[in-house]
């Protein structure tokens, strides 16, 4: 099973911006972690990190026939990325938004998303675990399991 992890826009720089929202973890930590979780479950990680739309947008296009599953933190994106939103109902690739902070207990402009309703579910506000959970979720469905 192969499971795109892609990342949007200034997650490059989780460990450094904002701790106190984001943790302390770097990208390449969360990375690492998801991708020793997925060989245990028999799974491969292949992951991706742009801070252009357009470019997540070329890379959702060219990767996702190929893919099984998406593991996708659009960032910023996920309140305004309408094409982002397009590009992930359009590659019909089963999805999974995270985010590491809780979207609903930050500003008014976090709390919408318009990229989530291209998934099949939204984890939020579990740090860095979220991606776990994402993880493990779209294995299970891959196998059959609710």
């Amino acid at each position: 099973m192969r499971i795109l992890l892609i990342n949007g826009p200034n997650l490059n720089t989780l460990g450094t911006r904002e701790p106190e929202i984001y943790g302390s973890l770097t990208l390449d930590d969360i990375v690492q972690r998801v991708s020793e979780r997925a060989k245990e479950l028999g799974a491969e990680v292949r992951a991706f990190q742009s801070n252009s739309e357009g470019v997540i947008i070329d890379y959702l296009q060219q990767e996702s026939h190929a893919a099984d599953a998406i593991i996708i933190n659009g960032g910023a994106l996920t309140h305004y990325g309408l094409s982002l939103r397009d590009a992930l109902a359009g590659c019909g690739t089963p999805a999974i938004e995270v985010h590491i902070s809780n979207i609903y207990a930050r500003e008014p402009f976090r709390r919408r998303s318009v990229t989530g309703a291209a998934c099949r579910g939204v984890i939020t506000g579990l740090g860095w675990y979220g991606y776990i959970l994402a993880l493990e979720a779209l294995v299970s469905e891959a196998n059959g399991s609710p």
